[in-house]
């Protein structure tokens, strides 16, 4: 297993802490996310949460970020519309190279990685950064919707201009040192060796690893669907393997709703258990008794704007 990196030490923790980001994806992406994840960053049940900009629910979601601005809230940066039903636009408009032939961006990663321009890119990225500064948010971090920019299927990564972006407001960026526990392919380690270089010589903070767990139900829709229960534990053994440095664990919770059920094509009641599994007595106990110490973004950016750029 590849060693840590220093973080933990510059965070003032012990270099064999266990250290844990509970990050909630999707603030902003509709009502139900936006119930679900305010409550829970309110509750001190997740750690931080990341806005869609360009989606219908974000104003929403970035006034709440204005006016609780002890919490920590990014941006998670969009290039891809994935649903049948519920689409969205980029800030910049139709006329570029990030949208379909609807006019919304691609359902598909590869299709982002095959046909954005990077000038396109950057301009959007900037723009929705931007919204939300405008808003009046303390942006915290940066991530990624559907890891769109790390060059998963076509090794044509789009991270230049995101780390423009990091390095220029002083906010560090998701991207894991390394694969294992993630579900990306070991074949990324190179690719991801060079960018965390590039990162570390732009002096923006990135993690140790990035963990999830799976993104639908097993068995959805069928007699045998996976429990609440089977979740839980699935996710208390996730905790449970934590090794040491700065993982981040991502989730999705939203309420189960009728609303939340017409927008997606699929995991509405994953997202729903998602919700409950994040303020679970259960999940509360097992991270204190594994001695997982809980950080937010807001705590890697500190670090990150006391550094200078190697």
């Amino acid at each position: 297993m590849t060693a840590p990196s220093d973080l933990t030490a510059r965070l003032g923790l012990g270099s064999q802490a266990r250290a844990i980001i509970l990050n909630a994806d999707d603030f902003g992406m509709c009502h139900a996310a936006n119930e679900a994840i305010a409550e829970l960053l309110v509750a001190g049940h997740a750690d931080s949460a990341t806005v869609m900009v360009p989606c219908a629910w974000a104003p929403e979601a970035l006034a709440f970020a204005a006016a609780h601005p002890d919490l920590s809230v990014g941006v998670h940066l969009v290039l891809t519309s994935e649903w049948s039903r519920y689409r969205w636009r980029p800030l910049t408009g139709n006329g570029t190279s990030l949208v379909d032939g609807d006019g919304y961006f691609p359902r598909e990663v590869r299709t982002v990685e095959e046909s954005a321009s990077i000038e396109d890119v950057a301009a959007e990225l900037a723009a929705q950064l931007d919204a939300a500064l405008s808003a009046g948010v303390d942006v915290t971090h940066l991530d990624n919707h559907m890891g769109s920019v790390y060059g998963l299927h076509t090794g044509r990564d789009l991270l230049e201009p995101v780390f423009a972006l990091a390095a220029r407001y002083g906010l560090p960026f998701r991207l894991p040192r390394v694969v294992d526990g993630a579900a990306i392919d070991m074949a990324m380690q190179p690719a991801l060796d060079r960018a965390a270089a590039a990162a570390d010589a732009a002096g923006i903070v990135i993690l140790d690893r990035l963990w999830t767990h799976p993104f639908e139900l097993a068995g959805e829709g069928t007699d045998d669907e996976e429990t609440y229960e089977q979740v839980r534990d699935g996710f208390l053994a996730l905790l449970r393997r934590v090794p040491a440095g700065v993982t981040e664990i991502y989730l999705h919770p939203m309420v189960d709703g009728h609303e939340l059920r017409a927008a997606v094509d699929y995991g509405a009641a994953k997202r729903g258990h998602e919700q409950r599994l994040l303020a679970d007595p259960i999940v509360k106990n097992t991270i204190e008794k594994e001695g997982l110490v809980r950080l937010s973004w807001r705590a890697l950016r500190d670090v990150q704007r006391r550094r200078e750029p190697q």
